[in-house]
């Protein structure tokens, strides 16, 4: 029955977190003609996110075609 009373009260008093809701600011952010796409409007880690895809599409697209080309060419006979 201790240990009743002590899981009780622990689920009981734990205090729960309020969220703020900030649907307005960000309507606020995105909706603001500051000239960038919005994939960029959200700061420097979209910045970051979006030139780091961008780097590896092309490097994948590169690594791609070379060994695209490495496989169109003949293998030489030894």
């Amino acid at each position: 029955q201790a240990l009743r009373q002590i899981s009780q009260r622990t689920i009981s008093t734990a205090s729960r977190r309020q969220y703020v809701n900030r649907v307005s600011e960000n309507q606020k952010l995105f909706q603001e003609d500051n000239g960038l796409p919005v994939h960029l409007k959200g700061g420097g880690k979209d910045s970051l996110l979006y030139r780091t895809t961008a780097g590896l599409t092309v490097f994948g697209t590169m690594y791609a075609l070379y060994f695209l080309l490495l496989s169109s060419m003949p293998k030489k006979p030894n």
